[in-house]
């Protein structure tokens, strides 16, 4: 499901504060700047509080941020919808015992990290980031929170590139996204 395809005069505020910058990190890609988002305090707002609104009274009990732009949007949502915030961190970024799960992305392959115990079973889970391109960084951060023994209600995201066709790899898991971007 899609925000944007709403009457909500956010939506548009928020799409037009994304900087798109080409060949970045690598020749072909199109990369989604939110950086320039943060600047605009409106838009920064908005876009939490659109993901508050629709998170607010789900019975969720953790967000999961996946590094590091997850990490920008998690901890506000948390917060404001009562629940606790895990950060699902790079390769030897955390202290202490870990479980891990490989993944590949459009430009390469990743591993992200959780603390073992950081997440009990029967949890109600959300898991935040930023962008979805291919979907094997939300897939990695599912089967994190799954082998956990949580349930992952759904994922959220600012942006989503459909072309790239991540949704598909979601089995089916509920994804929501503000804007759209081709």
């Amino acid at each position: 499901m899609s925000a944007c395809r709403d009457d909500d005069s956010r939506i548009h505020g928020i799409k037009s504060q994304i900087r798109v910058v080409p060949n970045f990190p690598k020749p072909g890609i199109m990369f989604q700047d939110i950086t320039t988002l943060l600047l605009d305090r409106k838009a920064f707002k908005d876009t939490v509080d659109l993901f508050v609104e629709r998170y607010k009274g789900k019975n969720i009990s953790v967000v999961a941020g996946i590094e590091a732009r997850g990490f920008i949007f998690g901890p506000p949502i948390a917060l404001a919808i009562g629940a606790k915030f895990v950060p699902l961190r790079k390769p030897r970024k955390l202290p202490g015992k870990v479980i891990s799960e490989k993944y590949t992305l459009e430009y390469g392959t990743d591993c992200l990290e959780m603390h073992i115990g950081a997440v009990e079973p029967d949890e109600r889970a959300l898991v935040v980031d930023d962008l979805i391109a291919t979907g094997g960084t939300l897939c990695a951060a599912m089967n994190l929170l799954e082998r956990s023994g949580a349930e992952v209600v759904e994922c959220a995201c600012v942006i989503e590139i459909p072309d790239l066709k991540g949704r598909e790899r979601l089995n089916g898991k509920p994804l929501y996204v503000l804007v759209e971007s081709h």
